[in-house]
């Protein structure tokens, strides 16, 4: 906030660490896929990490990106007709936005806090929380995804298979490997050494 002074010693080693964390490349991806989903009107934000923190750090384009997911009728944030300017409302706008994508199915895990970008403490966390986003919208398939599919990867989905009573049954006769098996090498007709003599 206004009165933090710079990092010294291991406090700006760790900072150091945190900052390299963030991707390039994948800023200019984040940004083509928050353009191509919302519209032209967000705008761009000028190129690096500081760049990428002040076009976000109101919430509002999060929040309309969050909402761009959702079908008519059914947005989750609402967005005020003048961007915030107080340092609370911004902050509540990005809590809200965290609120609908953990709502969306995106898991606390993948969730950076509000400092993280309000204070650009930790933008590579932002960049994670939103791959995640782009992830699930991709996978869920619903129509409301706009960009390029192959910007993000599918999530694993779930396989469910049904069995019948018989093949149940069938299973249970069978030994599996991981119990051991009968066949295969064994140890008959193996000896080592001399027999043991046996003197009365």
């Amino acid at each position: 906030m206004a009165n933090k002074g710079p990092a010294y010693g291991m406090s700006r080693d760790v900072q150091s660490k945190i900052e390299k964390k963030y991707d390039d490349e994948l800023e200019d991806r984040l940004v083509e896929w928050i353009v191509a989903q919302c519209g032209s009107t967000v705008g761009r934000p000028e190129r690096g990490r500081l760049g990428f923190q002040v076009w976000l750090k109101n919430g509002i384009v999060l929040s309309r990106l969050v909402n761009s997911l959702y079908p008519d009728g059914s947005k989750p944030v609402k967005i005020p007709d003048a961007p915030p300017t107080m340092v609370f409302k911004q902050m509540e706008q990005i809590a809200q936005f965290l609120k609908a994508a953990e709502d969306y199915g995106v898991t606390k895990t993948d969730m950076f806090q509000t400092v993280d970008l309000f204070e650009a403490k930790d933008m590579a966390a932002v960049q994670r929380t939103l791959m995640a986003l782009g992830s699930l919208a991709v996978t869920k398939n619903d129509g409301n995804y706009h960009g390029d599919p192959n910007w993000f990867m599918k999530k694993a989905q779930e396989h469910k298979r049904e069995f019948t009573e018989s093949q149940l049954k069938e299973g249970k006769n069978i030994i599996g490997l991981q119990m051991g098996t009968n066949k295969g090498a064994s140890q008959a007709g193996m000896s080592y050494g001399r027999p043991r003599q046996i003197i009365s």
